[in-house]
């Protein structure tokens, strides 16, 4: 059943749900969080074609300019792709443009494009108890069972990107090395294909570190090299955490960008 739509001329301070607090918020806002509502739910999946803005007003009971403006959101949050001639889509990581959506690491010389996509070494998989740190990331209780990956991504021949990243073991059991290494796509491609988690937003923290040995030598530089550390914590629907990723990266060829508005 379709969550109630707020009509047309009702006012902006009308609650979208159970709430006991109004939500003071624009009526496309509403409809955007509406539509949020259905990708959280699966109604419509990765890859999906959503229904036609005139189908949406219909549906929730507003002008389809309201509608509109609502999609236009989604799809600037990554959320949604408009293709045109054939409609809107819900977004997926296996998309081109989006591969690689939360790394801001470029070539200085060159584009992302013509450098080409990352060749992956898969190091480790495995099932391990969340310690303290991991556990608070990802709200799980400490020792709750997580999944544990490290991998190299390399451009070009270098190994550029060194990684460890956590997964609730509840949402993805059945993740395997063998999976990994079977699955040539993005990682968050096999993530919403074979596990229905589909990751929307990231929040990172980023520092200089000096190489350690270990980080030295999977890099191919000299212990002590200045590194970048990155620590994502990446979300899927609803603000719920669902990867904790540390990652080291060379920056002798590479640069950290980011666009900001």
């Amino acid at each position: 059943m379709a969550p109630p739509a707020p009509a047309e001329g009702a006012s902006a301070a009308a609650p979208l749900a159970t709430s006991p607090t109004p939500a003071f918020s624009p009526l496309y806002q509403q409809i955007k969080a509406l539509i949020l509502q259905s990708l959280q739910a699966g109604e419509w999946k990765p890859g999906d074609l959503i229904p036609s803005e005139v189908e949406l007003a219909t549906r929730f009971k507003v002008s389809q300019g309201t509608v509109r403006k609502a999609i236009d959101e989604l799809a600037a949050d990554n959320l949604l792709l408009r293709r045109q001639g054939k409609g809107t889509f819900v977004a997926t990581h296996a998309e081109q443009h989006i591969q690689y959506r939360f790394l801001r690491l470029h070539p200085d010389e060159g584009t992302v494009e013509s450098v080409g996509p990352a060749t992956r070494d898969i190091l480790g998989c495995r099932r391990v108890r969340a310690n303290a740190e991991v556990a608070a990331a990802l709200q799980l209780r400490s020792g709750d069972p997580v999944v544990q990956v490290s991998r190299v991504l390399s451009f070009q021949g270098t190994p550029t990107i060194l990684e460890d990243l956590w997964l609730p073991g509840t949402a993805f059991r059945g993740l395997t090395l063998e999976t990994l290494v079977a699955h040539a796509g993005p990682m968050y491609a096999l993530f919403e294909t074979q596990f229905g988690v589909r990751m929307v937003r990231a929040e990172e923290r980023i520092k200089a570190v000096a190489a350690s040995d270990t980080a030295a030598e999977r890099l191919q530089v000299a212990p002590g090299t200045t590194l970048l550390s990155v620590e994502r914590l990446a979300y899927t629907y609803n603000g719920v955490p669902m990867e904790l990723r540390r990652g080291l990266y060379r920056t002798d060829r590479h640069h950290y960008r980011n666009e900001l508005s």
